[in-house]
């Protein structure tokens, strides 16, 4: 009877480890931009996926209506972007990409106002602002596991998370948002790791 539960325990413990590990190192691996997206930046600019070159990436999904924790993210990324800029690897070796989750609402003014409110200006080497089709969006987000939806008001329920990207846009590092999720720190040490 032993002998039983301790097969039973032992295939237990390899099928949660199984779990773990296609949940938080395969899953996450698999995370790529897609290729053949086209969106348009703030200022109405084609961006193609296609033709980005070998940079690391910090994706941020927002939306310019969210109350708290969009506009804290991108707060926050702009302390990273200092520290960045004093190492002399922003936009020449990294670059932040926005993307919004309601294209539908988020017209290149809004986009245009959120960049002013943090410093982005236009045809910015070092961060993007884009907004696509609402297919091409939802692409994007299905791409990253990124879930939202709007429940008729406008306000979104969405995923809260941003992603590194390494030079192939593969998601190498997960992390969360606002003040408390998003920590400075710890994010340019990954970046910094990165481009070593």
């Amino acid at each position: 009877m032993k002998k039983i539960y301790w097969t039973l325990g032992s295939l237990f413990v390899i099928f949660v480890g199984a779990g773990i590990f296609y949940f938080s190192v395969y899953r996450q691996w698999q995370m790529e931009l897609p290729r053949n997206i086209t969106m348009e930046t703030a200022w109405g600019d084609e961006y193609r996926f296609s033709d980005m070159k070998p940079k690391v990436r910090l994706l941020e999904f927002i939306y310019t209506n969210c109350p708290d924790i969009c506009p804290n993210t991108t707060f926050e990324m702009t302390k990273l972007r200092q520290k960045l800029e004093q190492q002399h690897v922003f936009g020449n070796k990294v670059e932040f990409i926005t993307i919004t989750i309601d294209p539908k609402r988020d017209t290149r003014e809004k986009l245009q106002a959120y960049a002013k409110t943090f410093g982005i200006q236009p045809h910015d080497q070092g961060w993007i602002l884009l907004r696509g089709s609402e297919k091409d969006t939802k692409k994007v987000a299905d791409a990253f596991d990124f879930q939202y939806r709007d429940p008729g008001n406008g306000m979104f329920i969405h995923t809260t998370y941003t992603y590194l990207l390494d030079k192939n846009n593969r998601v190498i590092e997960q992390f969360g948002m606002g003040k408390k999720g998003f920590n400075v720190q710890d994010v340019y040490k990954t970046i910094m790791d990165e481009i070593q």
